[in-house]
């Protein structure tokens, strides 16, 4: 405690604004239970950049730590790319201090001589994106926590290919961060290097969503009826231009959820992925008769979609079933226009469903499995600039459609949902029966997740003793199946449970683990890079004779799933 200590009252200095010291100074007195948390560590980048509470302290999104960032950000640029002059774009969403936060980054990188294009309002993550390569930026900022409670915010860091950072420049860039003193950072803006920017580049993006979310000129999108909500977040400035540019006039949104507001005051979360977020949407949607709802996170880069089931009740798609129907149309309108040829593929993550897998195989293109989160899809597309990127996904309840975009996008994903939805209006089906029709093609797949929450610096420990558990005294069964790989993505290693064989896992180190039987069910764990959680990958499967036996196979999916649960003693 007297290490936090020491390190807190160095935020008394005179490099701190008066505010800031005030706010330590409380803490200090009144000895705060949260003292500790705010200052045992640094924040630091992780899967989906950096991200955290709001306030005071070196673990906490505020004013220095992000100043340090792009402190040190401004410096490896510099060092690094040699041109006359560096450029990056900065957009933001609708948290509370996103905004304030934006100008303050913006006048860091000025003062590093480096010319910023400020949006001038809220927009989306991958407009974001989307405009770092549009603008020929060297790196892009977007402020956002995603869909984290309302206390957070977050910096997510793009580079110059439109994707989030990845090595060698994250390492080195964090190791330029870590060697700063907050004293360093220069907020002495030079406001002759900041332009502001809006339409010019909105109307860009929009035409570029419409032309890579539409595939086909047959489908009547009038005769759609869609819910959309914006929960509150960035979508509402680019999904409904998005879908009427797109042709869809049949489109209500949720009123009560369509201002911007950081408090998110309809939702316990503003999260698509939790059927409580959507409910306004699936009670406007019953009450009109729609076909299909559409909700999206804050920033705009992640959607929850709700179709009709047999039964004609609102049924909440998970992320896992979205990305396999998406990519199961997209591979078809490719084949319609004789596109694929053996020089595609589609991207996908260690953790989402094999569905895709099998589904991709079916059209004779290869999938490339990335570890979790978008910047790895992104790099893949990079990696790989002689192959044509179809598409790709992740079971987070994100999709990305071509390589416009480089990270997970919200707009042109609701616009291809619409799209799977109105071509199966249209020839009699629905995008759930459409769903069906490929688990019985491919076997029907069921996914679940659990994240557990562990706060603090305890919680931290406990969730790597967890992970240390499952890797030094692996399980041998799984719901009376015999555990027939582990594959430890730490270590870089996938190990043959049966014969002892050891192969080598051809990706970057990652803390993750994932167990698979001989009948085909997958365990995954792993930390978060972006809450205090540990999370839990469910994958089961079996055969699906027809459409009328798919809520008995279901039931019994999810029964399996329960019962490994229990006996992993996790809920």
């Amino acid at each position: 405690m007297t290490e936090i200590l020491d390190k807190a009252k160095q935020w008394l200095s005179p490099t701190f604004d008066t505010e800031t010291r005030q706010e330590i100074q409380q803490l200090i007195t009144t000895n705060a239970p949260d003292l500790a948390d705010r200052f045992y560590k640094d924040m630091e980048f992780g899967t989906g950049g950096m991200r955290g509470i709001m306030g005071a302290g070196t673990n906490r999104v505020n004013k220095y730590t992000l100043g340090r960032a792009t402190q040190g950000l401004s410096n490896y640029l510099t060092e690094n790319v040699k041109k006359e002059q560096l450029k990056v774009v900065i957009a933001y969403d609708c948290r509370h201090n996103s905004k304030k936060f934006a100008k303050i980054v913006a006048n860091v990188f000025s003062a590093n001589k480096i010319k910023v294009f400020l949006f001038e309002d809220l927009r989306a993550t991958p407009e974001l994106s989307f405009a770092v390569r549009h603008l020929d930026c060297d790196a892009g900022i977007v402020l956002t926590a995603s869909h984290n409670p309302s206390e957070y915010n977050g910096y997510k860091v793009y580079w110059a290919d439109g994707g989030q950072i990845v090595p060698p420049h994250d390492g080195k860039i964090i190791k330029n961060v870590n060697a700063l003193d907050f004293s360093e950072i220069n907020f002495n803006a030079n406001t002759a290097l900041i332009e502001s920017i809006g339409a010019e580049v909105d109307d860009v993006f929009i035409d570029a969503s419409v032309k890579h979310g539409c595939l086909s000129k047959s489908i009547d999108r009038k005769n759609l009826k869609v819910v959309f909500t914006s929960l509150h977040g960035t979508s509402i400035v680019s999904v409904p231009d998005t879908l009427a540019k797109a042709g869809y006039s049949d489109v209500h949104l949720v009123a009560e959820q369509s201002a911007p507001d950081g408090d998110f005051p309809t939702v316990m979360s503003p999260n698509p992925e939790e059927p409580e977020a959507l409910k306004m949407a699936t009670d406007l949607a019953d009450k009109i008769g729609a076909d299909i709802v559409v909700g999206t996170d804050p920033d705009c880069d992640r959607l929850g979609v709700a179709v009709r089931d047999t039964d004609g009740n609102m049924k909440l798609m998970n992320g896992n079933q979205t990305m396999v129907l998406m990519t199961e149309f997209l591979l078809k309108k490719w084949k319609e226009t004789g596109k694929i040829n053996g020089k595609q593929f589609i991207g996908s993550t260690i953790v989402s469903t094999e569905l895709v897998n099998a589904i991709a195989s079916s059209y004779h293109v290869e999938t490339k499995v990335g570890l979790t989160g978008f910047k790895w899809i992104a790099k893949m597309v990079k990696d790989f600039p002689e192959l044509d990127f179809i598409g790709g996904g992740e079971e987070s309840f994100g999709y990305m459609v071509g390589d416009f975009v480089r990270d997970k996008d919200a707009v042109t994903a609701t616009l291809l949902a619409c799209e799977v939805a109105a071509y199966a209006k249209q020839n009699g089906s629905s995008f759930y029966e459409e769903l069906l029709n490929v688990y019985v093609k491919n076997g029907f797949y069921k996914e679940h997740l659990i994240a557990i929450t562990k706060k603090g610096m305890d919680g931290a420990e406990e969730i790597q003793q967890m992970l240390s558990t499952m890797r030094n005294n692996p399980l041998k069964e799984i719901d009376g199946e015999q555990v027939a790989s582990l594959s430890d993505y730490q270590a870089s290693t996938k190990k043959d449970l049966i014969t002892g064989k050891i192969t080598t896992i051809e990706l970057p180190k990652s803390n993750v683990l994932i167990y698979q039987t001989i009948n085909g069910t997958r365990i995954a764990a792993r930390p978060s890079g972006t809450e205090p959680k540990i999370k839990f990958y469910f994958s089961v499967n079996a055969l699906l004779d027809s459409k009328e036996n798919a809520k008995k196979v279901e039931l019994e999916l999810d029964a399996k799933i329960q019962r490994i649960i229990k006996e992993m003693k996790l809920g």
